[in-house]
C-alpha cells in the first residue's frame, strides 16, 4: 500500500540556518506516527511543508499521494491541519469558529458531527462563548474541531498538548487514538518526551536531522549501554563525582535521580563505596529502565560528536 506521507531528501534554509538537512521517512496509511524533538528542531518547518504553506528547498513531500507543492490546491481539501500555536478567530463564538471552518471546505457541521462529537460535546454547554476566552484544554479540543470538520484523510498536529494541564494532554492522547480507530492517518509533532510511547511509531529529530525512526519499545530496546539510578542528598557533588568515575559513559540529571550510562568496568557496589568513602555517606545506585528521554540523550550526543 502506497504511503500516507512520503519525505524525501526534504531540506529547508533560512538564510544560513539549516532548519531541515536531507530528511526523509513514511508514515503509513491509519498510523499514529509521532515527531519526537525539543524546540528549534525543524519540526514546525516540515508542518509547514507538509500543509502545503512553505516549498522545500530541495527534495519533495508526497501526501495522499499528491505533490505538496504542484498539487497544493487539490491536497489542502484532503487535509487537516492543526499550528502550534492557536489559530482560530478569537472573537468569534465557538460554533462561529466551526462553521466558519466548515464553510471554506463546503460542508455543514451537521455533515460530519459524528467526527467531532465526542470531544466537541464539551463545548456545546457554551456555543456562545468567545474562542478567547476558554481554557486552553477547551481551546485545543475546539482547534481540532475545526480541523476535522471536513473529514481529512489526514490529520498534521504541530505541538498541540503544549501549555496545557496534564489532565488535559492525557485526555488529547485518548482522543487522537478514537480517530485512528476511526481510520484517521495522524502526525503529531511533540517535544514531550514521554508522549512518544502514545504513538505507533516515532521519528527522532534535532537540529533539522532525523536520529532514528521506529516504534517507541524497539528504540528503547536498542539504547545499548548500563543504565543506572544514582541518588543522594548531595545530588550535585554525586553529579561531579560520578562524571569522573572510571566507567561512567555518561551522567545526567532525570527527574529526582540521576541517570548514568556506563560501560563494562563499572560495578555499582564498588562505586557506591568509592562515594560513601568521599563522604557521599547515602549514596544509592541502583538499576534503571531506558526511557526514550534516555535515548534521545544518547543520540542527539552522538550527533554533536
Amino acid at each position: 500500500m502506497n504511503a500516507a506521507v512520503c519525505i524525501e531528501g526534504v531540506t529547508k534554509r533560512y538564510g544560513p540556518v539549516t532548519a531541515l538537512d536531507d530528511v526523509s521517512f513514511e508514515v503509513a496509511p491509519g498510523e499514529l506516527f509521532g515527531l519526537i524533538g525539543p524546540d528549534g528542531a525543524g519540526k514546525s518547518t516540515l508542518y509547514n511543508i507538509l500543509a502545503t504553506l512553505m516549498r522545500p528547498d530541495s527534495g519533495r513531500a508526497m501526501v495522499c499521494g499528491l505533490d505538496t507543492v504542484r498539487d497544493y490546491r487539490a491536497l489542502r481539501t484532503r487535509i487537516g491541519y492543526m499550528p502550534e500555536r492557536f489559530s482560530l478567530y478569537q472573537d468569534l463564538s465557538v460554533m462561529e469558529n466551526l462553521r466558519f471552518f466548515a464553510s471554506l471546505f463546503g460542508v455543514s457541521v451537521r455533515d460530519n458531527y459524528d467526527l467531532i462529537a465526542p470531544f466537541f460535546g464539551q463545548l456545546e454547554r457554551f456555543p456562545d462563548r468567545r474562542a478567547g476566552a476558554l481554557s486552553g484544554g477547551m481551546k485545543q479540543k475546539l482547534a481540532l474541531s475545526c480541523a476535522l470538520i471536513h473529514r481529512p484523510e489526514i490529520l498534521f498536529l504541530d505541538e498541540p498538548t503544549t501549555g496545557v494541564d496534564a489532565v488535559s494532554r492525557s485526555e488529547f492522547w485518548d482522543m487522537l487514538s478514537t480517530l485512528r480507530e476511526k481510520g484517521i492517518t495522524i502526525l503529531v509533532s511533540t517535544s514531550y518526551m514521554d508522549e512518544a510511547t502514545r504513538c505507533g511509531r516515532i521519528a527522532m529529530i534535532d537540529h533539522g536531522h532525523i536520529l532514528d525512526v521506529d516504534t517507541p519499545a524497539n528504540l528503547v530496546a536498542h539504547i545499548g549501554e548500563n543504565l543506572y539510578n544514582a541518588v543522594a542528598s548531595d545530588m550535585f557533588g554525586l553529579l561531579g563525582r560520578l562524571r569522573s568515575m572510571a566507567g561512567v559513559i555518561d551522567c545526567y540529571t532525570f527527574g529526582a535521580t540521576l541517570h548514568a550510562v556506563v560501560d563494562d568496568r563499572f560495578d555499582p557496589h564498588t562505586a557506591e563505596a568509592e562515594l560513601i568513602r568521599l563522604g557521599l555517606n547515602d549514596t544509592r545506585i541502583y538499576p534503571a529502565e531506558g526511557t526514550i528521554e534516555d535515548l534521545f540523550i544518547k543520540l542527539t550526543r552522538n550527533d554533536d560528536r
